[in-house]
């Protein structure tokens, strides 16, 4: 071939792009055996952490075959995605009596969770709570009475959120009666301690969870009690929780802090989140306090991409450690779900990172039914039909080389053809 026409071929080529990447069984390294409670309607089955090591990132490439058709699906998280925590309005602050009064002007949404931000320390609190749909606070509803309190100086945290259940109602009237807690004689509740009011999304425990990592093995280091983790990439994680021995009943407040490490270089470094846990049940005053929380919201990011090692301490201060048994890290529970139509057998394909994200009308209008199945994915296996995706990239970008050596022969080429045409000239 001459140098004209080739090098024109090689522009050509590089100027071509790539065919688009359409899903094959064949080129899907894993599978995973599907099976169904029922011969035909919705099923969902739960989403372990075992595939997101070997599936694209974001599990893009799954795809679901029956009969040799693909089968449409949407992925869910047990919580759907919440908005960021609101402000609600205070107004009418004043005291009634030696109670602080206060009405809230809520935001215009579905609410399980109130926090008050209260000025001050060491006091208890009984926040009885009312709402309605009357901005004049006529016909209100009663929600309940809460304890709230702050015992930071016995070591035994803080606590004023106040856990309702689901409502919307716009207006909240709010009444609090304080006390100073024990060795606390000077405190004094006035209508300035209340700063404010932070409406968060739905309430943690609604969510569900699946068990990412566990592990039975804490050592004691200086002051902190320490749980060390391997993570496989791309495993999310998004809580941490812990579990005591069962015979330990005493309270306590303890911070946690969690960090994460990407095992091999990575443009995001180590990071490092913070959270506490902590058991408060107790009597006093009159009034009963029943608190616990012994997990930590914990989105890691390092991992997502690569093997990462976790960390998670805590700190003990000059206490004894805790009996702490197990910590795991937990992602959301996340389920495929999916219409059948037939008892065929249903496999779950992946491990083709060339694919895009399939785009399924199925997965735009998908509402959970109420009639919705149990499916079982089995254990992860190699695709016995796997074949390597050819290379469908131009031919520059598979040798990237190729086109500068064919640059350096035309030019050479060109050269001789021009010193021939010199001496012909000068003949």
């Amino acid at each position: 071939m001459k140098p004209a026409p080739l090098l024109a071929l090689l522009l050509w080529q590089a100027s071509t792009g790539s065919a688009p990447v359409t899903a094959n069984p064949q080129y899907l390294r894993y599978q995973r055996a599907v099976t169904m409670a029922g011969d035909s309607g919705q099923s969902c089955g739960v989403v372990d952490p075992q595939i997101f090591p070997h599936a694209a990132p974001s599990l893009k490439d799954l795809r679901l075959y029956q009969g040799g058709r693909e089968v449409p699906y949407a992925i869910t998280l047990s919580v759907p995605q919440q908005p960021d925590s609101d402000t609600g309005r205070v107004r009418n602050l004043g005291l009634r009596g030696r109670n602080v009064v206060f009405d809230v002007e809520m935001p215009n949404r579905p609410y399980t969770e109130i926090t008050l931000d209260l000025a001050g320390k060491d006091f208890l609190a009984t926040a009885t709570v009312s709402g309605t749909h009357d901005p004049n606070y006529s016909n209100q509803t009663r929600l309940g009475e809460f304890t709230l309190f702050d015992l930071t100086s016995q070591h035994l945290s803080r606590n004023t959120t106040l856990h309702l259940q689901e409502t919307n109602l716009p207006y909240l009237h709010i009444e609090l009666a304080v006390s100073p807690a024990t060795g606390n004689g000077n405190f004094t509740a006035t209508p300035e301690m209340v700063l404010g009011v932070t409406v968060p999304p739905s309430r943690e425990a609604q969510s569900l969870y699946t068990t990412a990592a566990t592990t039975t093995n804490i050592t004691q280091r200086g002051r902190q009690s320490v749980a060390g983790f391997s993570l496989p990439e791309r495993i999310p994680v998004e809580r941490i929780s812990f579990d005591l021995a069962p015979m330990y009943k005493a309270n306590f407040s303890r911070d946690v802090r969690i960090t994460d490490r990407p095992e091999r270089s990575s443009s995001v470094g180590s990071e490092s989140l913070a959270g506490t846990i902590y058991r408060v049940h107790l009597t006093h005053a009159g009034l009963e306090i029943r608190q616990q929380q012994l997990s930590v919201p914990a989105t890691l990011g390092s991992n997502m991409q690569s093997a990462a090692t976790v960390e998670v301490e805590v700190d003990n201060g000059d206490d004894t450690p805790l009996p702490i048994s197990a910590v795991r890290l937990e992602m959301r529970r996340r389920k495929i779900c999916f219409d059948i139509s037939s008892r065929q057998p249903l496999t779950l394909y992946y491990g083709d990172p060339a694919l895009t994200a399939p785009q399924y009308d199925y997965a735009r209008l998908f509402s959970p039914s109420d009639a919705m199945q149990t499916a079982q994915l089995g254990p992860e296996q190699l695709n016995p039909t796997y074949r390597e995706r050819p290379d469908s990239r131009p031919l520059t970008d598979r040798h990237p080389h190729l086109l500068w050596i064919v640059l350096l022969v035309v030019i050479c080429i060109l050269a001789i053809v021009a010193i021939r045409s010199s001496k012909t000239v000068h003949h």
